[in-house]
């Protein structure tokens, strides 16, 4: 359950990204800044604007000493490869399968379904299944077996309880190989 809610505290980061993006893209777009630029252009922008800086910023969060996301630190979670935290290009493959493949999945099926003439075409409604299937796969996984996702799996890492004082502290914080819940 603390995965879930670290995990919905990183969201709300994310979200004020998404807020400071759109208080400049809308009056972009408005302003027809983007016009003539066709749904793959854009979905291809938005990709580099949105998803990528999300993505690198988590492995970058993880893969520093402490090994934490903010939601992760506010509920006293590591991100760990064995007893240290990963490096970064670990904490970014299991970034890219926990944010941005269902994000840039979503937004593909989103562009499909919405350029998509009649009938509409089954890969759009194959990447709109994949979008809500992949995440709910996550989430089915930290209550079955170990409790590691797939990403997790994926880039050999654990999230695990931290034991000692948060790293803003002077010194090295003990650290918990214990499973997180």
């Amino acid at each position: 359950m603390r995965r879930i809610v670290a995990f919905l505290i990183d969201w709300l980061c994310i979200l004020g990204w998404v807020a400071v993006t759109a208080a400049i893209g809308i009056p972009l777009y408005l302003a027809g800044v983007t016009r003539g630029l066709d749904l793959v252009t854009l979905n291809v922008v938005a990709t580099l604007i949105l998803v990528i800086p999300v993505v690198v910023a988590a492995a970058v969060f993880e893969s520093r000493r402490r090994g934490a996301t903010p939601g992760k630190r506010v509920l006293h979670l590591e991100v760990r490869h064995g007893s240290r935290s990963p490096g970064f290009g670990r904490a970014l493959s299991r970034n890219v399968l926990k944010i941005g493949a269902p994000w840039i999945i979503g937004h593909a099926a989103v562009f499909v379904l919405a350029t998509a003439g009649d009938p509409t075409p089954p890969l759009g409604y194959v990447l709109l299944a994949a979008a809500y299937v992949l995440p709910i796969a996550y989430l089915a996984s930290l209550f079955a077996g170990s409790g590691r996702t797939l990403y997790d799996r994926v880039a050999g890492i654990r999230v695990v309880r931290s034991t000692g004082p948060d790293s803003s502290s002077i010194g090295e914080a003990p650290r918990s190989s214990a499973p997180a819940e």
